[in-house]
C-alpha cells in the first residue's frame, strides 16, 4: 500500500489507544472544538478530517448559528471551511475556522486537515489527520456587579491557546456512508488562578456518523442518517441525533432530526439551487426544560463547489 498509507494507518489507530496519567485535582476542564450543529452532514469536515476531498471539488462551506434564541448571552457561532481533492485523487486537503461567542467569552478554532483516499469495493475509504488550535478569552468589562470590587471580576481571563490534533476514518459510496472520528485528542485543565495546563489524551469525544440513500424514483429519494457523540469518560452525556431528509427532484430537501441530549426537534429546509450551490436553514425547537426560556435555535448554511466534476444527472448526496 506504500509507506504513506501504512504510516497513516498506524497513526490513526495509535492515537485511538494513547493513554496518560495525571494527578491533578478537579479544576475546570476546557473543551472548545465541537459545538452543536443541526446541518452537520453538509459540513463533514468539522466532524471528521477524513472527509477532506470526498466532494471531488474545491468545496467551500459557511454557516451561522444562533443558539437558544431569547436567552441573553446564548452561544452564537460562525464557521467556514474549504477542502479539495488533489489531482492524484488520493490526497485531500482542508482547512476550517470556527468562531464562538457565549456570554462574555469568545473562542476561535482553526484547523488544517489531511486525508488519504483508497478505492475499496464500490466506494472510497478515507483516513484523515488534523492539527490546529483553540483560542479563548473572557472580557468582564460588560458585567454589572452588585459589588464592583469583587476580586473574581477585577481582571479579565488571560487569553489562552490550546494546540490539538485529531484523526478519523470515513467510507462512502453512492448509496452509503459511515465514519468514526476523534476531532480533538488533547484535553486541558484550567485552575482557579487561570493557569491552563495539558491534562491527558484520555478525555475525548468519539464521533460516529452513518447514513444511506434510498431512491424511489428520479423525483423522490430518502436519506436517513444517525450521529453519535460519545464522551469517552462520561457515557451518560452521550448525544444521539436521528435524521431523515426527503429529496425532491434533487432540488428541494425537507428534513427533520431528533436530538436526544437536548430534547430538541429540528426542522430542515435546503435548496440545491445549482449543482454547485446549496442554501439551507434549520430551526431547533426545544421540547425539554429549555422550552420555558428559549425560543429555539436558528442555523443557516451555504455551500459552493468550484470545479465541480459531477454532472447534474449524477449529483453527490454525501
Amino acid at each position: 500500500m506504500g509507506r504513506k498509507l501504512v504510516l497513516l494507518f498506524i497513526m490513526n489507530f495509535a492515537l485511538f489507544n494513547l493513554r496518560a496519567q495525571n494527578g491533578s485535582g478537579d479544576p475546570t476542564r476546557l473543551s472548545l472544538v465541537y459545538p452543536v450543529y443541526s446541518q452537520y452532514l453538509h459540513n463533514g469536515l468539522l466532524i471528521n478530517p477524513a472527509y477532506a476531498g470526498t466532494r471531488e471539488a474545491l468545496s467551500f462551506f459557511a454557516s451561522g448559528r444562533m443558539q437558544w434564541w431569547g436567552i441573553k448571552g446564548a452561544p452564537v457561532s460562525e464557521t467556514v471551511s474549504l477542502h479539495t481533492l488533489l489531482k492524484n485523487n488520493k490526497v485531500g486537503l482542508g482547512a476550517s475556522g470556527q468562531f464562538f461567542r457565549y456570554g462574555f467569552s469568545k473562542a476561535t478554532s482553526v484547523y488544517t486537515d489531511y486525508a488519504y483516499h483508497i478505492m475499496l469495493g464500490k466506494g472510497r475509504l478515507s483516513m484523515g489527520l488534523r492539527a490546529g488550535f483553540d483560542m479563548s478569552n473572557t472580557d468582564y468589562a460588560g458585567i454589572i456587579l452588585i459589588d464592583p470590587n469583587d476580586p473574581a471580576f477585577m481582571s479579565n481571563d488571560k487569553p489562552y491557546i490550546l494546540p490539538n490534533v485529531g484523526s478519523g476514518i470515513y467510507y462512502s459510496s453512492k448509496r452509503f456512508f459511515a465514519g468514526v472520528a476523534v476531532p480533538s485528542f488533547l484535553s486541558y485543565l484550567k485552575s482557579s488562578s487561570g493557569e491552563v495546563t495539558f491534562d491527558t489524551f484520555t478525555d475525548f469525544d468519539l464521533l460516529a456518523t452513518a447514513g444511506a440513500l434510498i431512491s424511489f424514483s428520479k423525483a423522490f429519494r430518502f436519506k436517513p442518517s444517525v450521529f453519535i457523540d460519545y464522551p469517552l469518560n462520561s457515557p451518560g452525556g452521550m448525544r444521539l441525533d436521528v435524521n431523515g431528509n426527503f429529496i425532491f427532484y434533487d432540488f428541494l430537501w425537507l428534513g427533520a432530526s431528533w436530538r436526544t441530549y437536548e430534547e430538541v426537534a429540528v426542522g430542515i429546509l435546503q435548496l440545491q439551487i445549482t449543482p454547485q450551490l446549496m442554501l439551507g436553514y434549520s430551526y431547533d425547537y426545544p421540547t425539554g426544560k429549555l422550552s420555558t426560556y428559549s425560543k429555539g435555535s436558528h442555523e443557516i448554511i451555504l455551500r459552493y463547489e468550484f470545479g465541480y466534476k459531477v454532472s447534474a444527472a449524477n449529483p453527490r448526496y454525501f
